[in-house]
């Protein structure tokens, strides 16, 4: 990724970076332990967060830590949306369409009432399946999403 924190990275970084993260499985035991992997870290930072895990369309993991609101849980959802539907990053495609001055509604015509180009939910890629599902959280701004969950992604086990 970019040495300055505030700089974005670029879509080449953000693809590479989504390879690095690539799981040997995901059942929902491992659902579980992933985000009170993400729980855990966020509450030691005292982060206003919700967080979820997502495996084929079905929620395996929530939680609304102190300070997120309702609102983070309706982004949280919107952003997973984006990854189901790209099988990249929020992140990616908020920097595809900022790259291409263009919302995801000009370019895909999908709503932004159910899509958020926006970063914080990350793919689940399995190694010799693709993408099964997504975890992300929201509450912060959204660099600051995305590299706590990859953050948490990179503690697991490969």
């Amino acid at each position: 990724m970019s040495a300055d924190r505030d700089a974005w990275p670029t879509l080449d970084e953000l693809i590479r970076e989504e390879g690095e993260l690539e799981l040997a499985g995901l059942s929902e035991t491992d659902a579980y332990e992933l985000g009170m992997l993400a729980v855990t870290a966020a509450t030691e930072q005292r982060l206003p967060v919700s967080v979820g895990v997502w495996r084929a369309g079905r929620q395996l993991f929530h939680c609304g830590l102190p300070g997120s609101t309702a609102d983070n849980d309706a982004w949280l959802r919107r952003k997973g949306r984006v990854v189901m539907r790209f099988e990249h990053s929020s992140l990616y495609m908020a920097r595809l369409c900022q790259d291409k001055q263009v919302t995801l509604a000009e370019r895909y015509g999908l709503p932004a009432s159910r899509y958020a180009a926006a970063g914080g939910a990350v793919p689940l890629r399995v190694r010799g399946t693709g993408v099964v599902g997504w975890v992300g959280v929201s509450g912060l701004p959204q660099l600051d999403d995305h590299r706590f969950v990859v953050d948490v992604l990179r503690k697991l086990p490969r």
